[in-house]
């Protein structure tokens, strides 16, 4: 008779873990689709013409005017040149600003020198000081420098960006000082330590890296706007801007140009999703 009650109380308790895990499923779908609907709504409406976009009700399947909204980007912003001035911005800065970011990293977690701390410590204030408060000084470095309406003037300034640094300090700080220690006795140079023994491990840590400095150039808005002034070398988000009229506005070429930007995101993403998360967590618990 004993035996017989812990599954009487198991029998009792499965409807209950049933419902659970049928409200947690539905709220999970719920939320994925509040998610998705305004991607969803993204796509019908680049593939609507701006008188269709505000129809009531608005149409909620996609429409024949994608072709004519892509080609109305073209004739009006070049869009096809300002894609690939971008895509290069943006695959140049995150090469460089990702080697500067994993030498600093390196250094600061496995150097000891002085003010090391302090020097770490002034840097990380770049993570509470807003970006605005350099405008200024920045527009004036790069009018000395002649370098207004270039595309090192959007890249440089942001090379040692204090996330990245942040990051990839507290990801090398996992790797233990013993193997550093083994390396260099065994004759190994420092260069060859760090491309041989530190960065291997490191790969998850390195996309997330990636995949945070190549959204953060794509997404840039503010800095293109102020240093760029030639309209064929505008990136995607100044030249969508630039699209909005002050009586007409071409919605629909808008939502395209939106769409068309996203696609590069969500190929970088998609490519380096499965060291993401893993890539974030590393170093979160640091001896």
């Amino acid at each position: 008779m004993t035996p017989a009650t812990p599954a009487r109380r198991r029998t009792k308790g499965a409807p209950g873990s049933l419902r659970n895990s049928i409200t947690l499923t539905w709220g999970l779908a719920l939320a994925l689709a509040a998610v998705l609907l305004p991607f969803y709504w993204l796509v019908v409406g680049a593939t609507r013409s701006s008188a269709e976009i505000f129809d009531s009700p608005p149409p909620l399947t996609p429409g024949g005017h994608l072709l004519d909204n892509l080609q109305s980007l073209q004739d009006t912003a070049q869009f096809g040149r300002v894609v690939l001035n971008s895509l290069g911005i943006a695959a140049v800065y995150t090469l460089c600003a990702g080697t500067v970011c994993t030498l600093a990293g390196y250094a600061f977690a496995k150097y000891r020198f002085r003010g090391r701390d302090l020097l770490f410590g002034v840097l990380m204030l770049g993570l509470v000081v807003p970006g605005q408060v350099t405008l200024v000084p920045l527009f004036k470095l790069m009018g000395e420098l002649e370098w207004l309406n270039t595309y090192q003037a959007v890249i440089l300034p942001n090379l040692a960006l204090p996330f990245g640094i942040f990051l990839m300090r507290q990801s090398m700080g996992t790797v233990p000082d013993e193997l550093l220690d083994s390396g260099r006795v065994d004759g190994c140079g420092e260069f060859r330590l760090f491309v041989k023994v530190v960065l291997p491990p490191m790969r998850p840590a390195l996309a997330a890296l990636g995949i945070f400095l190549f959204l953060f150039q794509w997404n840039d808005f503010v800095w293109p706007l102020i240093v760029l002034r030639d309209s064929a070398s505008l990136t995607v988000p100044v030249a969508l801007a630039s699209l909005k009229g002050v009586v007409n506005t071409d919605y629909g070429a808008i939502l395209a140009g939106t769409a068309v930007a996203a696609i590069p995101m969500a190929v970088v993403f998609l490519a380096l999703q499965r060291h993401f998360v893993s890539g974030l967590l590393a170093g979160a618990v640091k001896e």
